[in-house]
């Protein structure tokens, strides 16, 4: 620990529990916490992270429940909240993204304050700041706000409510702003798009030159316990990705770099679309948003053709920040995860 920082809660409270980041989370909590307690959607959710640990307390019920929150924050006194419940792809509608995002923050917040928690650390996202003008660009705390579409106006929303909390002196939050993320216990949309490069279908839009932060979930679960301890963490925001953007076609070569290496063969073919074509998708994903739908394919294909890369400067600096795992070591985990599970690849 650095000077200054303060000791972790003996206690957290973890939303989205169930989820990508959160199963990480968790699982690095849970050895060194009294308790954990954890909401998640189902049963099965709930006995799937009771096995981690007794200090694993699994509460059922949904973000936008007050009772369920209620039961969530119960007795909790001054624990640390890791937010990290969120939607990023709706099933149809994209009303349920404003209902979880903005609806559910506002209740954790809520529930939170009135527990008198100790910190509230919210994971947020780079969509609230779109895409970079040119490929050498780098959003840095000092960014506009620029929201791309319903996903990032919903984030956009929640990060103002966390912001004007900690303004209004009724908690201390932090907000951290992950891009995309990759590592163990993914989602199938994940394992697809590791399956597709497999087989030579995943696209390489334009040149490929285009450049993404990304952020392995272990790098990302770091982050959040440097937040939930730093000093100069209350009140601030802190992008959180990997030491540096990657090119997209360095991503797609790592990732077959990441297949031979756990002994799966990737086909050497390579899809590739024209930039006029993740044009026209996000023409399309915007229409049909505006009509309050969501297409989860056309959507990804619009966004595929930007440069979203940030400057992870200020949370090296200010909380002690530094992503210790690299690309090609964080696929072959994810790789050798998805192996252990029967993942199809």
């Amino acid at each position: 620990m650095d000077a200054g920082d303060r000791e972790p809660a003996r206690e957290a409270v973890v939303t989205g529990a169930a989820g990508w980041l959160g199963q990480n989370l968790v699982r690095a909590l849970a050895p060194a916490r009294e308790r954990v307690r954890c909401l998640v959607h189902t049963d099965s959710d709930a006995s799937l992270l009771a096995v981690i640990g007794p200090s694993v307390e699994p509460i059922v019920g949904d973000i936008r429940d007050p009772a369920t929150l209620d039961r969530l924050f119960e007795g909790v006194g001054t624990a640390t909240v890791f937010h990290a419940a969120g939607v990023i792809h709706p099933v149809r509608s994209v009303r349920e993204l404003f209902d979880v995002n903005v609806g559910g923050t506002q209740l954790a917040l809520d529930r939170a304050r009135r527990a008198g928690v100790a910190r509230f650390v919210h994971v947020s996202s780079n969509s609230p700041f779109g895409a970079n003008a040119r490929p050498s660009d780098r959003f840095t705390e000092d960014s506009p706000y620029q929201p791309y579409l319903s996903y990032g106006q919903s984030k956009l929303e929640a990060e103002q409510l966390v912001q004007r909390t900690f303004e209004h002196g009724d908690l201390e939050t932090v907000i951290l702003r992950p891009p995309w993320f990759y590592g163990p216990y993914q989602p199938a949309r994940q394992t697809r798009f590791l399956a597709a490069i497999r087989r030579g279908r995943f696209p390489l839009v334009g040149d490929g030159r285009q450049q993404r932060s990304m952020v392995y979930t272990g790098n990302l679960v770091h982050a959040l316990l440097r937040a939930e301890v730093a000093a100069k963490a209350p009140g601030n925001a802190f992008w959180i990705a990997d030491a540096q953007p990657y090119e997209l076609r360095t991503v797609l070569d790592t990732v077959r770099a990441a297949l031979e290496a756990e002994g799966l063969k990737p086909s050497p073919r390579q899809l590739r679309i024209p930039r006029l074509a993740a044009e026209v998708a996000a023409g399309i994903d915007a229409f049909v948003q505006r009509r309050g739908r969501y297409v989860q394919a056309i959507h990804v294909l619009g966004e595929l053709k930007d440069t979203i890369a940030c400057d992870i400067t200020r949370a090296r600096d200010e909380i002690g920040y530094e992503p210790a795992t690299t690309l090609l070591d964080g696929m072959r985990a994810s790789i050798r995860w998805c192996i252990a599970n029967g993942a199809p690849l």
